[in-house]
């Protein structure tokens, strides 16, 4: 079996595991893609409720015993899977961010992130199973927190230098209330009809804060 031995991941030692082996040979790394990219296409037809480890082998032709070799379940799929796809998200997010130059920028960049998030669920049609599958299942759930809580500190970053008169605790909040909103926003709208979701978001925008007046008075 080519790779590392299976380590127990992304949980604490109080939590449920997460392990799952990743390969470095060419060819078992080919085979590890090839059961990713299956997944992906099997949530996105059926959803993540539906998707079972079966469908995998009978899609791929991969025997169990080597498909368990990668991944122990399907809680191990579903993790690799997210963590790809909350990497990708991040990187949005900072390409965006970039933009913050001025507190002016603010309302701006904020919509941009609202819009560039919307796009990719858009594009990537699994992310939102993979998402649902994280909520439905506690193995998963800290991998979401942990999306959270890093792009609220990317933000917060992004704001320290432009907003020095407003309190650390202040920025914290604004900004981990304001990344909330903006994930709670664009999974609401991916579930509605295309016309209806972008109505949606441009309402929110429209509410996106321009400046961080109230935060400094807070």
């Amino acid at each position: 079996m080519a790779g590392r031995k299976p380590k127990p991941n992304e949980a604490d030692a109080d939590g449920p595991k997460i392990a799952r082996l990743v390969p470095t040979q060419k060819r078992s790394r080919e085979r590890f893609e090839r059961i990713l990219a299956c997944a992906v296409e099997v949530m996105a037809e059926k959803g993540s409720d539906a998707f079972r480890m079966s469908d995998i082998v009978e899609r791929t032709g991969i025997a169990f015993g080597s498909l368990y070799q990668y991944f122990p379940d399907k809680t191990a799929v579903v993790a690799t899977l997210a963590e790809r796809y909350n990497a990708i998200g991040h990187e949005c997010v900072r390409k965006e961010l970039a933009g913050l130059q001025r507190l002016a920028d603010l309302h701006t960049v904020l919509g941009r992130i609202t819009d560039s998030y919307y796009q990719f669920f858009v594009d990537e049609p699994a992310v939102r199973d993979i998402w649902q599958a994280t909520q439905a299942d506690r193995a998963l759930q800290r991998l979401d927190e942990e999306d959270g809580i890093f792009l609220t500190n990317m933000l917060k970053d992004a704001l320290r230098p432009l907003a020095r008169i407003v309190s650390a605790e202040s920025l914290s909040d604004f900004c981990q209330i304001t990344m909330v909103l903006m994930s709670a926003a664009v999974r609401h709208a991916i579930a509605l009809p295309p016309k209806e979701g972008r109505r949606i978001l441009k309402l929110f925008k429209q509410m996106l804060p321009r400046d961080l007046s109230q935060v400094a008075r807070s």
